[in-house]
């Protein structure tokens, strides 16, 4: 719109103004009715989609059922058990050979490893087995040889339980006149305390009257003596 020339600047940059103000709320109202007609068809569009759902329901999904699997409890070890693990740390057995005079030793040795370390033994062949793996020279070799030979003729391991190696153990390897040569010593003339302190002369004294049998008190005492 054009004004007169004689029209006061001040009113002119004011219609200036309010005209430029009017085009830029033309074009807002523009974009608005733009973004609002979007949006309405946005919403008629989902509006025909439920009505179609409703129309032509879909069958529910199949929800698998099947559970997770339950995590076994875990077993508190019984008190005998958690004993048994703590057990003390025990020494390696030293390889046996044919001397008699170990033959009571080694034996023990065994005897006690397998009391402190049970667990470790399913069965008495496995014992027997063990304490075969020490057998390592002279005639504890041979005899330990022998038990195999036979295992391998009859299919049949010989030796059935431990009791049955410990006995056959002290017939090979255990000394053949304990009894005997004990009391030959205590009988004799030549059993002395001699230069051992009282201490020792006393623990050789009392091995060899528990090998010799001896329990009457005073015979104890004259052979002390």
């Amino acid at each position: 719109m054009s004004l007169p020339p004689d029209t006061p600047q001040g009113i002119a940059d004011a219609l200036e103004y309010l005209q430029h103000h009017f085009h830029e709320l033309t074009k807002r109202q523009n974009v608005s009715e733009n973004n609002i007609n979007t949006i309405l068809a946005a919403l008629t569009m989902q509006l025909q989609q439920l009505t179609q759902l409703v129309a032509n329901p879909l069958p529910p999904p199949i929800l698998n059922m099947s559970l997770p699997p339950v995590p076994s409890p875990l077993v508190s070890p019984s008190p005998a058990q958690a004993a048994r693990q703590m057990h003390p740390k025990l020494s390696s057995l030293l390889d046996f050979g044919r001397e008699r005079r170990n033959g009571h030793v080694f034996l023990n040795s065994c005897s006690l490893y397998i009391r402190l370390a049970l667990e470790q033994f399913h069965n008495n062949e496995e014992k027997i087995l063990w304490a075969l793996t020490f057998f390592k020279s002279g005639h504890a070799t041979k005899w330990s040889k022998n038990i195999f030979h036979q295992e391998a003729n009859t299919g049949v391991f010989p030796i059935q339980t431990w009791r049955d190696f410990e006995q056959q153990f002290q017939v090979h390897f255990f000394p053949v006149n304990t009894e005997a040569d004990t009391i030959n010593a205590l009988e004799g003339t030549s059993y002395h305390q001699g230069g051992r302190t009282v201490d020792d002369y006393l623990d050789n004294f009392q091995a060899l009257v528990s090998d010799a049998g001896y329990t009457d008190p005073r015979t104890l005492v004259v052979k002390f003596r």
